[in-house]
């Protein structure tokens, strides 16, 4: 077996290794940043799946550029802020209104 063959084997099993050491501190920064990213955009994902899910059941019709204002927010805390206003809103710019209906 010549040295590249011998490299790539060792690659492949490195790298199909579920738990791989991760050794350099710059792969480990990496790693982690790589995990903290991925988590972030799970929790915006689930965000605005919540919120569809409850503007939904609310009876609210969602437009195409609603969805894609939702789904293009990677605001965590501004989801969840149209989240809880979902859940009393009556009407889709309810949701929208950050003095929260109090008018001045």
């Amino acid at each position: 077996m010549s040295a590249p063959d011998v490299r790539r084997l060792l690659e492949e099993i490195i790298m199909t290794s579920a738990t791989w050491p991760v050794y350099s501190p710059f792969a480990r920064e990496h790693y982690g940043r790589g995990q903290a990213e991925g988590k972030a955009e799970g929790k915006a994902e689930e965000a605005v799946r919540m919120l569809l899910l409850v503007l939904g059941a609310r009876g609210f019709d969602i437009s195409d550029d609603m969805r894609t204002r939702f789904s293009t927010c990677a605001d965590l805390a501004q989801l969840e802020s149209w989240a809880t206003r979902a859940v009393t809103a009556q009407s889709l710019e309810d949701l929208f209104d950050e003095t929260g209906g109090q008018h001045s």
